[in-house]
C-alpha cells in the first residue's frame, strides 16, 4: 500500500511566555535556528513524504530562505499562521484539501510542534503501526508528581490516580480525513481545545497514547532552551 505522510509543523506561535525580545521560533542554538533542528528531523524520515510548516506571514521570506539555506526540500509550500495555534493547523488542513485528489485525502497527518527539535528515534514509525485500528496515536509520558484537581479559588477537588494520566506530547498522529472531519466540527460549535487529539476525541474518535520521551521537550520558556540546547549540544559532541 502507498502511504503517503504529510507533516504539519505550527511554528507561528508568539512564545508569550519565553523571552519577548526573541522569536522563540527562530532563537539560536549554536548558529542554527531552533526550527530549522526540528525539520530536520522531520526530514530524516524516510517515511514522510511532505513538511507543511505554519508561519506568521511576516516571517515567510526569512524561513524561505532559511528551508533553501539547509535543503529541505520536502518542503514545498507553507500555510499562514492564524490566531491561535488551531487555527495554524486548520490552515494546514485546507491546504491539503485544496489539492483536491484522493492521493492526498488518504494520506496520513502528523502534527508537530515546531519547538520540540528532539523528536524520539523511530517515533513515527511507532505511529503509524499503532494506528490500524483507532483514529488517532499520541505519544505520552507517565507523571511522576501527585497530581491534584483545584476549583477557581485553588482549593482540592480530587487527587488524581497518576498512574491513569499522562502527559501529551506530539507528533500526533491521524488520517487526513479523520483529523479534518475532527476540526471541521469544531469550528462548526466554536470549539477549542488544547491540542489535536482532543478535537478528535470530541467527535468520537478513538485515540492510543503509546510511549513518549522526557527528552522530548517543547521549548516554552528559557529554562526549556537551556535543557534542549544541552541535549543537542550533547548529541552533536557524540557523533
Amino acid at each position: 500500500m502507498d502511504i503517503k505522510i504529510i507533516a504539519i509543523v505550527p511554528s507561528a506561535g508568539l512564545g508569550k511566555r519565553f523571552d519577548p525580545s526573541r522569536r522563540k521560533t527562530f532563537v539560536s542554538i549554536n548558529g542554527v535556528p531552533l526550527l530549522i533542528y526540528t525539520l530536520r528531523r522531520l526530514h530524516n524520515e524516510g517515511s514522510i513524504a511532505e513538511i507543511i510548516p505554519v508561519i506568521r506571514e511576516e516571517d515567510t521570506d526569512r524561513f524561505n530562505e532559511m528551508a533553501k539555506h539547509y535543503h529541505l526540500d520536502r518542503i514545498r509550500r507553507i500555510a499562514p499562521g492564524g490566531a491561535e495555534r488551531q487555527d495554524s493547523i486548520y490552515n494546514a488542513l485546507r491546504l491539503i484539501d485544496m489539492d483536491g485528489t484522493d492521493h492526498y485525502r488518504n494520506s496520513y497527518v502528523l502534527i508537530h510542534d515546531g519547538v520540540r527539535p528532539y523528536i524520539p528515534e523511530g517515533m513515527v514509525d511507532k505511529l503509524l503501526y499503532e494506528i490500524k485500528d483507532v483514529e488517532g496515536v499520541i505519544p505520552g509520558v507517565p507523571l511522576k508528581d501527585t497530581i491534584k484537581e483545584i476549583d477557581a479559588e485553588g482549593k482540592v477537588v480530587s487527587t488524581l490516580d497518576r498512574d491513569r494520566v499522562r502527559a501529551v506530547q506530539t507528533p500526533q498522529f491521524f488520517s487526513f480525513r479523520v483529523i479534518k472531519k475532527a476540526y471541521d466540527k469544531a469550528y462548526e460549535d466554536g470549539f477549542y481545545g488544547t491540542d489535536d487529539a482532543a478535537l478528535v476525541e470530541r467527535a468520537g474518535g478513538r485515540v492510543r497514547i503509546i510511549e513518549g520521551s522526557p527528552f522530548n521537550i517543547k521549548v516554552t520558556t528559557p529554562e526549556d532552551l537551556k535543557m534542549v540546547e544541552f541535549l543537542l549540544e550533547k548529541e552533536q559532541h557524540s557523533l
